[in-house]
């Protein structure tokens, strides 16, 4: 999707020749060097083996695994969620550089910067309706709940009236438009039309991001009526599976470590008794992408969630997504309470701690876990249970740990230690085996175009697919072969609008006697396809450069091209098409 946002090349150029791709990536990943190469886990996806590649010859990142890559404002947009006017100011008040004053902005910046207007608004209303006579009943459960007045303060807290257009009469008279309020999701419309608050006789939970940004506001009932918490869907500055609860504040810590806790309430119940290392998922099942985001914070992570069923249910996932991260895990086991609200009412901080000092981690959890409803005092039991400890010791992080629980595995089962080891080092031989297997089939099907992609039609083959990126990546490493073929195809022999877009960039610039570099790019391209060009760029390091491949490739598009418009190209196998190609290039 083209942009309207222009910074000047000189400008970009400096900005990237001061933020070097490797110190930006590294606050963010642990990078190992080898010669001019740097990898480490991927910041984007969870893995185990990195594939995750910053290349500092050409400024560039790439990840085998998802297809994420770039340059550094690429970097940027995609790990701080910013746009691509924001990342660029992020990077430039990184180095104390001024944006140029003549600026260009898009409709989406301004859009993101409207709405970010209007949630402050919003929550400047909330606030002082839950302080006025509207807001008694609001002020009164909260007082209830146990929460001071310092408290009430400190999380912004607020009310919305038992009204359909309170809120939207307060943004009128500010000058913002149902329409707007609507894209926010400040307000709803009916089947007839008509707009009207989306939060009614609710507590106001602001959602604040990392930079102090208010992004979105869940809204609670004060009696037993449903839904008992409503809400922010997506909006132009908020993504429900990315937010974290709490974190603006929490990750001021200087320990390292959170405590992830299931709601609103348990966060600011665990701050005002001095736990403000709390944060909460937001309204929605855990997220890898909220996984990630609370491993660039903390060290080790504490999962805090409620004693009931439901809550052991969701504290197994969240060992499974965070078991995917660098963090260390610990499940805490809840005592005096349903939950950690109820525990601090009951009990007081004390209490808190004694939970988070005998938290379980991970393998202990999961070996608790494993052993619930079995009988041990049976063969049939003691071997469930064995095979099953196996598993999970296999995970281990490393021998030491392994040793330890497969001796105690050995008492409460009767079996041998040295067979339990054994086992052991088989199911992770087999694993690895697996996980190898695995990822040389994702770096394969990244490489090679045999993996679905977002970038062509589902019925364009696999050799025209092949032949347009190997064309694009050839040009990408060589522009000077530009002028010797731009007379032999064109934007249009291009089946993904993608690669379309990305010839027609590298023609314009090669034309006009302009520098072809990454950086420019950002411009033109998503975050996605930012992905799809650095891929282009590590293909080129492959090819044989030379111009009678650039002339194949030209061939084979064409082809394609001519094949589409007389049948269904899509329904010739490989060994078809290159029949076709072999003959059309004799």
């Amino acid at each position: 999707m083209a942009r309207a946002t222009r910074f000047d090349s000189s400008f970009l150029e400096e900005l990237r020749m001061k933020n070097d791709i490797e110190a930006v990536v590294a606050p963010y990943v642990e990078l190992h060097r080898s010669g001019h190469l740097l990898s480490g886990l991927c910041p984007f996806h969870s893995e185990r083996s990195p594939s995750f590649f910053v290349y500092t010859e050409n400024q560039s990142y790439y990840c085998f695994g998802c297809g994420a890559g770039g340059d550094v404002i690429t970097f940027v947009r995609t790990i701080e969620n910013l746009s691509y006017p924001d990342a660029v100011r992020f990077l430039a008040d990184r180095v104390g550089m001024h944006l140029p004053e003549d600026t260009v902005d898009d409709g989406t910046e301004r859009l993101r910067k409207r709405c970010y207007e209007a949630n402050r608004a919003a929550a400047l209303f909330f606030h002082k309706k839950l302080f006025s006579p509207e807001g008694k009943s609001g002020l009164d459960y909260l007082y209830s709940r146990g929460l001071r007045l310092e408290t009430i303060r400190h999380f912004g807290l607020g009310f919305a009236p038992d009204s359909w257009n309170s809120l939207a009469n307060h943004f009128h008279s500010l000058g913002f438009r149902d329409d707007e309020l609507f894209q926010f999701n400040l307000v709803k419309k009916s089947q007839n039309g008509r707009y009207y608050d989306a939060f009614r006789n609710r507590i106001i939970f602001p959602i604040i991001d990392v930079r102090g940004n208010v992004i979105a506001f869940g809204g609670r009932v004060m009696d037993d009526s449903k839904p008992k918490y409503l809400n922010s869907s997506d909006t132009p500055v908020y993504k429900k599976s990315r937010g974290v609860y709490g974190l603006n504040f929490a990750k001021n810590q200087t320990e390292k470590n959170l405590i992830l806790c299931e709601g609103y309430m348990d966060v600011i119940a665990l701050h005002q008794a001095g736990f403000t290392n709390a944060v909460a998922a937001l309204g929605t099942a855990l997220t890898q992408e909220q996984a990630l985001l609370l491993s660039r914070y903390a060290n080790q992570l504490f999962i805090c969630y409620d004693a009931d069923e439901a809550g052991q249910k969701a504290a197994r996932k969240a060992v499974t997504i965070f078991s995917k991260t660098n963090m260390k895990i610990k499940v805490l086991h809840i005592t005096g309470g349903k939950d950690p609200d109820e525990v601090l009412k009951k009990y007081g901080p004390e209490q808190m701690r004694s939970i988070l000092n005998e938290a379980q981690n991970k393998i202990e959890f999961r070996l608790s876990d494993a052993k619930k409803e079995l009988d041990l005092s049976t063969p049939d039991g003691r071997l469930t249970y064995a095979n099953a400890a196996v598993k999970i010791l296999a995970n281990a992080s490393n021998f030491m740990e392994r040793d330890l629980y497969a001796s105690k595995l050995a008492e409460e089962t009767g079996i041998q230690k040295d067979a339990i080891l054994k086992q052991i080092a088989r199911e992770q031989k087999k694993e690895a085996k697996n996980r190898q297997t695995e990822n040389f089939r994702q770096v394969e099907r990244k490489m090679t175009g045999f993996e679905k992609s977002e970038f062509y039609t589902p019925d364009t083959p696999t050799r025209v697919r092949k032949a347009e990126e190997t064309l694009l990546a050839s040009l990408l490493r060589n522009p000077d072969f530009i002028k010797s073929i731009q007379s032999e195809v064109s934007e249009e022999d291009f089946a993904s609008d993608t690669n379309r877009r990305i010839f027609a960039f590298l023609l314009s610039n090669e034309v006009n006697g302009k520098p072809v570099d990454l950086h420019l790019f950002n411009e033109i391209l998503s975050n996605e396809e930012m992905g799809h060009l650095s891929k282009l760029m590590v293909q080129g390091k492959m090819l044989g450069n030379v111009l009678a491949e650039v002339r194949d490739c030209i061939l084979v598009m064409k082809e394609g091209k001519r094949l589409s418009s007389k049948t269904d190209a899509g329904s010739l196998s490989d060994s078809e098409f290159l029949k076709l190609f072999q003959k059309n290039k004799q």
